[in-house]
């Protein structure tokens, strides 16, 4: 008995070490990926099954920096911060919209409620420029009865599940925190 409690015990520790192994070889797989984008401009998949690929880098204060993949499937997300459909592109000013982005809230946004008004927030487009916005507000609303503010101007919105510390993921709360675009014309360097 002490042999299969042994070994059992050593199978879900080694489970438990592939599934960090993979999380790491998936973030140097999309770092690649992005980087390869960056160089020659058109689109790379992480890994040839992947459903998602990179479309942007955020920086969130003094934090490392978070590659952003298209779309905000379970499974992207799982990887890292999704680019909600139907919100604007990263960097596109000719048709400037709203870029949303999301994220779970117990990985790549597990600080997100940090990000005070007055904040810094940059997004690296698909080109490499980075944009800069700042943060106006934060608020919490209810998913079933409101909907995402994707407005014709230039601004970022960030969304995760809420609140923070639940215990039981899923439910209808949204925490979102609004920045808007800071016009580089408008900034001078003294």
């Amino acid at each position: 008995m002490s042999a299969f409690l042994l070994t059992a015990g050593l199978w879900q520790l080694g489970g438990g070490a592939w599934l960090l192994v993979k999380a790491e070889l998936a973030q140097y797989l999309i770092s690649d990926s992005w980087q390869r984008q960056l160089a020659s401009g058109e689109p790379y998949k992480p890994w040839p099954w992947a459903d998602t690929w990179p479309v942007a880098q955020l920086k969130l204060g003094e934090k490392k920096s978070l590659v952003v993949l298209q779309g905000t499937s379970g499974q992207a997300l799982a990887f890292g911060p999704g680019l909600m459909a139907g919100s604007g592109e990263p960097g596109n000013l000719a048709e400037p919209r709203t870029t949303v982005i999301a994220a779970h809230r117990d990985t790549h946004f597990r600080n997100l409620d940090r990000l005070k008004p007055g904040a810094v927030i940059q997004l690296q487009d698909r080109r490499g420029r980075w944009h800069s916005y700042r943060v106006r507000g934060a608020k919490v609303v209810n998913s079933e009865t409101e909907r995402l503010p994707v407005a014709a101007a230039p601004g970022l919105l960030l969304v995760t599940c809420y609140p923070f510390d639940a215990l039981d993921a899923g439910g209808p709360l949204r925490y979102l925190v609004y920045a808007d675009y800071i016009d580089e014309v408008a900034t001078v360097q003294l």
